[in-house]
This record gives structure tokens, C-alpha cells and sequence, in this order.
């Protein structure tokens, strides 16, 4: 059983930066794709970001050149570095891992999820 522990997170002001990390309990970040979704007003998880067991990496539009992902494998450890932050990216963010090597954008390829961490920006 993978088991991801998220921590960061919290309030801050728009224009500022936040760090989410994303702790594996069973050595699988290394040679497995990852990713961060996020789910805001609406219902369903918007993908954030993603990056493949290469360590290629995919942002979504809405983020791009704002938030990176990234993984240190030594550490079993999957980053968001979110800069540059607005009030549209209030949001629960999740974490996500795969057991395949590729990402994918849509949620339901990624078995083990994280338990969500509140992200909120005020104006």
C-alpha cells in the first residue's frame, strides 16, 4: 500500500510563493510518474502539473511559468513550487502517483493519491 503525506500549504496574499510537498512511504516516487491536481469551487480535479518517470514535466496552461513540479528521488519526494500566486488558485491540492513510468492529465490513471492540502490566496 503506498501511502503520499502532503504538507505545506496555508494562506497567503496574492504575489506570493508557496512550496507543497508530497512524501512517499514506499520508495515509488523514483521510476514512476507523478503528479499535482487541485479542486477549487467546482467539483472536479483540475491537473496542475505532472512529471514522468524521465523526469519530463507537462504544466497546465493556467500555471505555466508560474508553478514547477518537480521529485527528488533520494527522498521519496514530490514538489509544487507555486510562485506568483493568485486568488484563482485557491484550491485543495492533491498529489497523485502512477505505477507506469508516463503521465497522463486526466485524474483517473493515478492510483494513490495524497490526502489534500488548502491553498488559499487573498487578493
Amino acid at each position: 500500500q503506498v501511502e503520499l503525506v502532503q504538507s505545506g500549504g496555508g494562506l497567503v496574499q496574492a504575489g506570493d510563493s508557496l512550496r507543497l510537498s508530497c512524501a512517499a512511504s514506499s520508495g515509488m516516487v523514483s521510476g514512476h510518474a507523478s503528479a499535482w491536481f487541485r479542486r477549487g469551487s467546482g467539483n472536479e480535479r483540475e491537473f496542475v502539473a505532472a512529471i514522468n518517470a524521465a523526469g519530463e514535466t507537462l504544466h497546465a496552461g493556467s500555471v505555466r511559468g508560474r508553478f514547477t513540479i518537480s521529485r527528488d528521488d533520494a527522498k521519496d519526494t514530490i514538489y509544487l513550487q507555486m510562485n506568483s500566486l493568485k486568488p484563482e488558485d485557491s484550491a485543495i491540492y492533491y498529489c497523485a502517483l502512477r505505477d507506469g513510468t508516463s503521465y497522463y492529465i486526466q485524474s483517473r490513471n493515478y492510483p494513490h493519491w495524497g490526502q489534500g492540502t488548502q491553498v488559499t490566496v487573498s487578493s
